[in-house]
């Protein structure tokens, strides 16, 4: 089991796991995440969000995005949701994670056989159309160097779990696919 413990743990007794969310800025993964946390904490879950904004305002305050620092960045970031996992938490990664080799390093660390790929595949201009941050703008002003989807690639996954385009599928329709995707491993 990759040196994972087989742990359960709270009155549910579930066997941690991790989606990792991957996509644009803009492309709806934490709104995807927080989303599905809220159904899985209703159902009696132990979950919770690893969220790539908060994470660099605390733990990677020190990284910029630099693609060392990236890698860096998504390095920790599948440490702290192995760590989760082997507590028994189903953990809800939401990550630009924009390099197939920063994710593969995440799967090896966490374990393939707990790490769900998630592609939220929403296209770059519906992200840059909404922009909820201005970065776009700013990218494109030359403000923002390094800027996934515009100054720095973004290589799609290649056989991601799922797949969702929140800009053809709704809020509760994606949280619906992903929850059926989940069914076997959230067995009791």
């Amino acid at each position: 089991m990759n040196g994972h413990r087989a742990t359960t743990t709270g009155p549910a007794r579930q066997r941690g796991f991790t989606v990792w969310l991957t996509g644009l800025s803009g492309a709806g993964k934490s709104t995807v995440a927080f989303a599905l946390e809220a159904q899985l904490a209703a159902a009696g879950h132990h979950v919770t969000v690893l969220d790539g904004d908060v994470l660099r305002r605390r733990l990677n305050r020190d990284l910029g995005f630099s693609p060392a620092d990236r890698q860096e960045n998504i390095r920790r970031a599948a440490e702290v949701a192995r760590l989760m996992n082997d507590a028994g938490l189903i953990v809800l990664c939401a990550f630009i994670s924009p390099q197939r080799g920063d994710r593969a390093l995440a799967r090896d660390i966490i374990g393939a056989e707990l790490f769900i790929e998630t592609w939220i595949s929403t296209p770059g201009a519906v992200c840059e159309q909404r922009d909820p941050k201005g970065l776009y703008q700013k990218a494109r002003a030359g403000l923002i160097a390094e800027f996934t989807g515009v100054s720095a690639p973004y290589e799609t996954p290649l056989q991601p779990a799922l797949a969702l385009d929140t800009s053809a599928i709704p809020l509760d329709q994606s949280c619906r696919l992903v929850l059926a995707h989940l069914a076997p491993r959230l067995k009791k």
